[in-house]
């Protein structure tokens, strides 16, 4: 059987979905978040183990692996399926729903499972790649730090990945591949502002310096970073949406705190946004005796670009697998994507796949407690997988 032969490809991934119904169940009964997933990576290092895969440990929880002939040559394609889930409570009522307070409301445990099923089906053609294609699982997409810091530990080297792609379910029709072209997502940092004054009796606010007021005059002079000081044809996103101060309806307290997130397609856009922030929040508290301080949660992720060469050409390779019109092109999100980590650095894309139900409505989407997705998709995604990094690298031999 020729590689080229995308039928095979896919007909072999339907083979395998049982297996990777069960592997899905599995995980999504046992959720983990962040970079604390012991149970579910042990079961992906049991499943490469059992497809005959060599894999090792990278960063502090995430897997890679190479598949393909290192004296052969050739370029390396990355695939990347993130694992972690989310902390919430699930209200699915499905018959393998988790019950420890977590949740996969993402669908990663969708993303694992499928990119196991490619690795079995790479790995069965192995000697036929024309180069080597690269297995990266990574923790903590959704606290975002996972691929920053798979990327810090050398995912991308040895041997150095010259393209990347990733999928990522979403509530539309079942079988339709959306993307959007460059910048696909935005960036994402999450923001503390805390300001200090002088807490005292509600009575004699002439006494205290209020934090609140602080607070309050810092949130609507950062509204002009959008309507005064953007040009008109970026986007950028300021929200707050927390908002303490106090214990009690007579007493000033000391701090007001604000978190909140910033988000933009403009990496530029991006860095003048976390500069000013940290200038208006100084500025406006002592206009009011008080002081600022801004803190960010972690080093943000930027955009997530989609490389339009390698988009045009992975979006021919599904078409060619599933029908022409399967990709069809979306509006670009104002969400975030750590997958952006890579887009900087190697040309990488983002295909988001249809999982859920036209005859229900799709009534919920992710990152909420009743949402489901389609398992009839895990083997589909595993074949757009393997058959993207098998047409890719047939088509960049050198």
């Amino acid at each position: 059987m020729n590689i080229m032969d995308n039928r095979y490809t896919l007909t072999r991934a339907g083979e395998l979905s049982d297996e990777l119904i069960s592997i899905r169940r599995k995980i999504h009964q046992n959720p983990e978040i962040g970079f604390d997933l012991p149970e579910t990576t042990a079961l992906v290092a049991e499943k490469l183990k059992a497809y005959g895969i060599e894999f090792k440990k990278v960063g502090k929880a995430g897997i890679s692996a190479v598949l393909g002939n290192a004296e052969a040559g050739g370029k390396t394609f990355l695939l990347r399926a993130d694992m972690d889930a989310l902390p919430f409570e699930e209200l699915t009522g499905l018959t393998f729903a988790s019950n420890n307070g977590c949740m996969h409301a993402c669908g990663h445990d969708i993303h694992t499972s499928a990119l196991l099923g490619a690795a079995r089906i790479l790995k069965e053609r192995e000697g036929e790649l024309r180069g080597r294609v690269k297995l990266m699982f990574q923790p903590c997409e959704e606290d975002v730090g996972g691929a920053a810091d798979m990327v810090e530990a050398g995912v991308l080297e040895n041997p150095s990945v010259d393209g990347a792609m990733a999928l990522h379910v979403v509530h539309h029709s079942m079988g339709s591949v959306g993307y959007s072209t460059g910048a696909a997502c935005a960036s994402s940092d999450v923001f503390t502002i805390t300001i200090h004054g002088e807490g005292g009796h509600g009575a004699v606010p002439d006494s205290c310096i209020d934090p609140i007021n602080a607070a309050v005059h810092i949130h609507m002079a950062l509204q002009a970073l959008n309507s005064r000081e953007t040009h008109p044809d970026e986007m950028l996103v300021l929200t707050i949406c927390e908002f303490h101060s106090g214990a009690a309806a007579n007493v000033f307290s000391d701090t007001a705190v604000m978190r909140g997130t910033i988000r933009t397609r403009n990496q530029k856009v991006r860095e003048y946004a976390r500069r000013r922030l940290e200038e208006i929040s100084s500025t406006v508290a002592s206009a009011f005796g008080a002081s600022a301080r801004v803190e960010y949660l972690y080093s943000g992720v930027p955009p997530m670009v989609n490389d339009q060469e390698l988009l045009e050409e992975a979006a021919g390779y599904i078409d060619r697998l599933l029908g022409p019109g399967t990709c069809y092109e979306l509006p670009r999100m104002t969400g975030s994507e750590d997958f952006s980590v890579l887009s900087q650095l190697v040309p990488s894309v983002l295909f988001w796949v249809g999982t859920g139900s036209q005859e229900e409505g799709y009534p919920y989407g992710v990152h909420n407690p009743k949402v489901t997705f389609s398992e009839d998709m895990i083997p589909v995604m595993s074949a757009i997988y393997a058959e993207v990094a098998i047409c890719w690298l047939n088509n960049h031999p050198n």
